[in-house]
Formats: structure tokens, C-alpha cells, sequence
């Protein structure tokens, strides 16, 4: 519960939020980098905090600040990949398939060693503690813990080939043998139905989303085409990226693909597979002249204008005539509605690409206000808008930047708490003046 500034008490749903992120030897990160969710003792914006317990509570959303090339997207690329291979491992990782990281190479030794990621975070009131380290060829450990009564309990633990339990010892010692040296036990043991492990890989599946670039946002409609929730909602987002939009509409088309309508250009396996499709469909179906529906979605905007008289009338215009920045926030509204819905974490990379400062700061917003984000969930992005570093929306401990250093290539990252700042100081000057460091090197010649 929450007690707002009004004095009423505000019951909060919350339901996956990340606590911490560590990683390691991943890309341009050498050594340890730790992205800590937990709030501090600032005053400001409490009322945007999670609250998750007595004595924590937790961010809505961590801003990361870097140069080109500092390593900021590595933290959004580490967090990517430790989840894919978490939730993929068990059917991705055959007999002699690498496993998918990439060590910090600028040194004669880091190359050679693990790359190691960790994950606090907390489900349906449960608080777990989930870790892995691997390289190309083999998972070196891996852990799992968890607080079910409120005390920290192992689930398993790994070294190499070595596991070792404290429940379900039987099974999970079968569970084991049929771990492959470049698998995680996680991962094989859910599909073994083992519960703790099940319920501990719903946060992964369930409550983490990344935000993508759709070039093709009518195929992203069609995925929500029966969820009018979610159509209003992209609707309501290009209304705010472009004050000149009324109103959106969806329309559905379906057509019917015969073999003898395939186009001429179709490549030749696609065409043959197609054929084999129609084929047994045809086999199957009383129809013998099967037919596959295929669907699409366009979205037309009515955009308001003057007719000949000077009279107010609403003009459609196609997607493909709308601005960048309104396709752009289109896109991502399906994971931002999806994370505030559910809960959960979003992450995305260079938010601002293509939007404009008032648009990030209205998706900003969304997080940090309990009313459009009742279930506490989190946002963490990279991003070059220095508008954010005015704190009229983030605290101080909501700023994290990524910088590398120029003597041995390796990034680093910490936050702008580090510093001790004052209250009354003004962040974006003194981040644009050097002082966190994290900002190109340049010569500025001088106009006159």
C-alpha cells in the first residue's frame, strides 16, 4: 500500500519487478557492472516508488546516459541475451552448439574467461536470486534461490557437472544427467515440470518484454486484431505523437490464396513448400478446392482539415504517409500497454530515436505515475535526451551512464548518486559540461 499526498491509501498490485542486474566480461563490460533497481533515501518523487517491502522500495525506471560507443547498449544487449538463452537453452543448445556470448576481447585473457550474469527480482511475492556463468563452450555455474517463506532457500546450485540440491533431491539428480555441458539445468528442468523452477521462469517468459523497431506495423495490427483494448491504445499513442489526429481506423481484409494465384516472383522453395501446404490441406478438407485465408490489417488515420468552404472535415491518410515519430511511438505502444498492464520490465534502446522530447517524456511519465502504472512496472532505456537530466520527472538515483575507459577499452557502470550531489544542483549542465563523465571528447570550433 501507498499513501498518496491527499492522505488516502493506495492499494498497489504488484507483480515482477526487477531488484538488481549484474553482469560480467560481457562485450565491452570487463568487469562487474550492476544496474540496482532498489530506490534511495531521496525525497523526491516518492509517490513514483514501488513499494515493495517495509524497508525497500523500488524504481519505476532507470534512465542510462553514454557516448557513442561507452557501452550503454551492451547493458540493454546483456540483459537480451542472458533472458533468450534463459527461456531457449533446453532446445536451443544441441550437441556442439555454442552458447551465444561475447567476452571482452581488448585484453590476452578476459577472452578466455566466463561471462557471468545474475538476476534479483521478485514474483508474486516471492524474492528470487537466479545466476550463470558460461563461455562458447560450456556453462562454467549456476545457481538458483529463492525466499518462499521469507527466508533465502537453494533450489540448486551448479559447478561444471556437479549439481547439488536440498529438495526434490531424486529427481532433480535424473533432471541432471540429462544436462548437456552447454545447457542450463533451468531451463531443461522446466520442461520437466519441476515447480520451483516453473514458477521461477514465469518472470523470464511472462514479465520481461523488449521493445523492437517493427518496419512493418500493419503485421504487428494483425497480432492484436481481436484485442480492441489494444487497438485503442495504439489509436491513443498516435493521437499523442501527432496533435493533428482524430480518431484511427483498423480495417481487417481477408483473401484467399489458390496454387494458381501464387506471384510469378515467388522464390521457388517457398512456392514448392506453398504447393506441398495446399496439397495435403486439399487432402484434408472436404473442399477440394482449399483455399488459405490470409489476413491484413490497414490502418488509416483520420486527420482533421477545411473542405473548399472553410468547413472542419475529417481526411484519411495511410500509415505510410504518417510521420516517423508517429510509427515509431505506434510501434512500441503494444510493449509499453503490455508491461503496464501485467507489470513487469520494458527495456529499450535509444528511446528517443525518432521521437520527439515531448513524446519520451509523455512514455516516461506512464512509469512514473501510479495511476497509468498501478502494477509497478519498470522501464529501463538508453538514451542521449539530456531534457530527462532536468529531474522533472526521474530522481537522481533513476540516472545510471555507461562510459569507457581510454586506456585499457573497457566500459563501466554507475550511477549519478555516486557523486553525492546536491539536491538544488543542476544535473543536465553539469553532465554536458563533463562532469559524470560519459560525453564525447570533442573540439567545438568556435563560430564567429
Amino acid at each position: 500500500m501507498n499513501i498518496t499526498n491527499s492522505g488516502f491509501i493506495l492499494v498497489v498490485e504488484v507483480s515482477g519487478m526487477l531488484i538488481e542486474f549484474r553482469f560480467k566480461n560481457y562485450r565491452s563490460f570487463r568487469d562487474e557492472a550492476v544496474l540496482s533497481m532498489e530506490a534511495s533515501g531521496l525525497g523526491m518523487y516518492k509517490n513514483s516508488l514501488i513499494k515493495y517491502n517495509s524497508k525497500t522500495s523500488l524504481l519505476p525506471g532507470v534512465a542510462i546516459y553514454g557516448k557513442n560507443g561507452g557501452g550503454k547498449s551492451n547493458v540493454i544487449r546483456a540483459f537480451w541475451l542472458a533472458v533468450q538463452f534463459i527461456k531457449n537453452a533446453q532446445r536451443t543448445q544441441h550437441a556442439d552448439a555454442p552458447i551465444p556470448v561475447h567476452p571482452f576481447r581488448l585484453n590476452d585473457y578476459s577472452q578466455n574467461a566466463p561471462s557471468a550474469f545474475e538476476f534479483i527480482y521478485t514474483l508474486e511475492g516471492i524474492k528470487y536470486w537466479y545466476a550463470f556463468s558460461a563461455d562458447r563452450e560450456r556453462v562454467y555455474s549456476e545457481s538458483l534461490h529463492y525466499a518462499p517463506k521469507g527466508q533465502k532457500a537453494l533450489v540448486f546450485t551448479r559447478e561444471g557437472q556437479e549439481f547439488d540440491f536440498t529438495e526434490e533431491k531424486s529427481k532433480r539428480k535424473l533432471i541432471a544427467k540429462m544436462v548437456a555441458s552447454n545447457q542450463l539445468f533451468f531451463s531443461v528442468a522446466c520442461t520437466m515440470n519441476d515447480q520451483a523452477c516453473v514458477n521461477a521462469m514465469r518472470w523470464f517468459r511472462e514479465r520481461i518484454y523488449f521493445s523492437r523497431d517493427y518496419s512493418d506495423i500493419p503485421k504487428q495490427l494483425l497480432d492484436y486484431s481481436d484485442n480492441p483494448g489494444m487497438l485503442k491504445a495504439i489509436s491513443d499513442y498516435a493521437k499523442a505523437a501527432d496533435f493533428g489526429i482524430e480518431d484511427m481506423q483498423f480495417e481487417m481484409n481477408s483473401k484467399e490464396i489458390q496454387e494458381l494465384e501464387m506471384p510469378e516472383d515467388l522464390p521457388e522453395g517457398v512456392r514448392s513448400a506453398l504447393a506441398r501446404f495446399l496439397q495435403a490441406l486439399s487432402q484434408t478438407s472436404d473442399n477440394a478446392d482449399a483455399k488459405i485465408a490470409m489476413n491484413e490489417v490497414k490502418a488509416i488515420s483520420m486527420h482533421q482539415g477545411k473542405d473548399q468552404h472553410g468547413n472542419g472535415q475529417l481526411y484519411p491518410l495511410d500509415l505510410s504517409d504518417e510521420s516517423d515519430g508517429t510509427r515509431t511511438l505506434m510501434s512500441i505502444a503494444p510493449a509499453i500497454e503490455s508491461v503496464l498492464a501485467n507489470g513487469g520490465v520494458l527495456l529499450t534502446d535509444e528511446i528517443e530515436k525518432g521521437l520527439h522530447p515531448l513524446l519520451v517524456d509523455y512514455i516516461v511519465a506512464k512509469f512514473q505515475s501510479k495511476e497509468t502504472n498501478p502494477k509497478g512496472a519498470q522501464l529501463i532505456f538508453t538514451t542521449h535526451n539530456t531534457e530527462l537530466l532536468n529531474m522533472e520527472l526521474l530522481r537522481k538515483d533513476q540516472i545510471y551512464f555507461a562510459d569507457k575507459n581510454h586506456e585499457d577499452g573497457s566500459s563501466e557502470l554507475y550511477s549519478i548518486s555516486e557523486f553525492g550531489t546536491r539536491t538544488t544542483e543542476n544535473i543536465r549542465k553539469g553532465y554536458l559540461l563533463g562532469k559524470y563523465g560519459a560525453i564525447p571528447d570533442l573540439d567545438i570550433e568556435e563560430v564567429k
